[in-house]
């Protein structure tokens, strides 16, 4: 196959995955569906001892659920234990407060976007398929929100929460570091090298975590992802999310996508945001 033929291919199969997402993307279901997501929610952890959920508003500290547990220990003091990234935000607050819409009800196409603008050299057009799946892949000016998953079990970093986990420590402490991020194609920082881990003083660290993006709002929580639409996660978080977004190199990510640690393929999807005071932690500020 000739060169000029394969660019050919390699730009017709970008933009049929571009648009097989906005495809996705225009059947968005109604409110009355995500409302009914909550109902379900509420149904289910009325009463039945779960502590405060995640994601949250990260702008607003109100919360009535006084399930309490220790705070984790800082995440220099933690084992990381996985990375992963969410199409858009998972969290609302900061320079993230756009609505990406209801989505399909599974996780895929809602979520919360950048504010800011971004320039023409930033939104060109690539003529790749960035972890593309069935939902489509990601494109330059989309948002993702990066955890950055840390235990206080003698852990390897690894694929999904099961990396966290130990026998010999049945119930560790869980931290997310969570980065939002906007994908850009010329500039931005390396995701590769933001995610490079090394062992600091004998415990895996994510050398590289951004330290630039504002105060991180701490708070407790749950894991995320859209399993938990319906249902309480019975997990206890540390949560620690950084209010400003950082830009990252789409291409760097294609890259780390192709190979990595923790075997990410693709973006996963994202939880409704938690708005009922009962399952969110009120934040000291």
């Amino acid at each position: 196959m000739s060169t000029e033929i394969f660019k050919l291919s390699a730009a017709l199969l970008a933009m049929t995955g571009t648009a097989a997402l906005a495809d996705d993307r225009s059947k968005a279901v109604s409110d009355e569906v995500i409302g009914a997501q909550r109902a379900a929610l509420a149904s289910a952890t009325d009463g039945a001892g779960f502590g405060p959920q995640a994601p949250r508003d990260i702008d607003s500290a109100t919360g009535n659920n006084r399930r309490v547990f220790g705070a984790s220990s800082s995440f220099a003091r933690m084992n990381l234990c996985n990375i992963h990234f969410h199409e858009s935000a998972e969290h609302k607050g900061g320079e993230f407060t756009t609505y990406a819409g209801n989505g399909d009800g599974h996780g895929y196409g809602t979520g919360f976007k950048y504010d800011g603008d971004l320039s023409e050299a930033e939104l060109a057009p690539i003529d790749m398929s960035v972890g593309g799946s069935k939902y489509g892949g990601l494109e330059p000016g989309d948002t993702i929100e990066i955890h950055f998953v840390y235990s206080s079990a003698e852990v390897s970093p690894g694929p999904a929460l099961d990396a966290c986990m130990s026998a010999a420590v049945k119930k560790p402490d869980l931290r997310v570091e969570a980065v939002i991020a906007v994908l850009v194609s010329n500039g931005g920082a390396n995701f590769t090298e933001m995610t490079d881990v090394e062992i600091a003083d004998g415990l895996y660290q994510a050398v590289n975590l951004p330290s630039d993006l504002g105060k991180p709002v701490v708070y407790a929580g749950s894991t995320t992802g859209p399993d938990y639409n319906e249902e309480g996660s019975p997990y206890q978080v540390t949560w620690s999310v950084r209010p400003q977004v950082a830009k990252l190199d789409i291409a760097s990510v294609d890259t780390w996508l192709k190979n990595n640690l923790f075997e990410e393929k693709h973006a996963h999807a994202v939880r409704n945001l938690i708005i009922d005071p009962d399952l969110l932690a009120p934040i000291m500020r």
